[in-house]
């Protein structure tokens, strides 16, 4: 996937979760499992995009990732949370559950 379409996505999708990760970043392949059942289960309007920062250092260095793992979640086209290496992931779900909620009844 190319700059430009993820651009595009992110300013057509209601939602998108950007997940970089690195091919040798444990915590990256213990997290995103988790990630995945926590957004199939309470935001499934929002599209989950996988991203190898090693292997796309453009993209990454677009959104300016510089470690791993990264997640960022836009909302209407915006960036709406920032998170990066150790991840509470009832944190991350409480922060996103309201907004999610007015866009998902909108």
């Amino acid at each position: 996937m190319s700059l430009d379409e993820l651009k595009e996505i992110i300013r057509n999708e209601i939602g998108v979760l950007l997940y970089f990760s690195g091919e040798n970043c444990n915590v990256c392949h213990a997290l995103r499992p988790k990630f995945k059942e926590l957004f199939d289960k309470s935001f499934p309007l929002i599209r989950q995009i996988y991203i190898d920062a090693e292997k796309n250092p453009l993209i990454a260095a677009h959104f300016r990732v510089f470690s791993v793992p990264t997640i960022l979640v836009f909302l209407d086209g915006r960036e709406f949370i920032r998170e990066g290496r150790a991840v509470s992931l009832y944190q991350f779900k409480d922060k996103l559950l309201r907004p999610y909620n007015i866009i998902q009844n909108s």
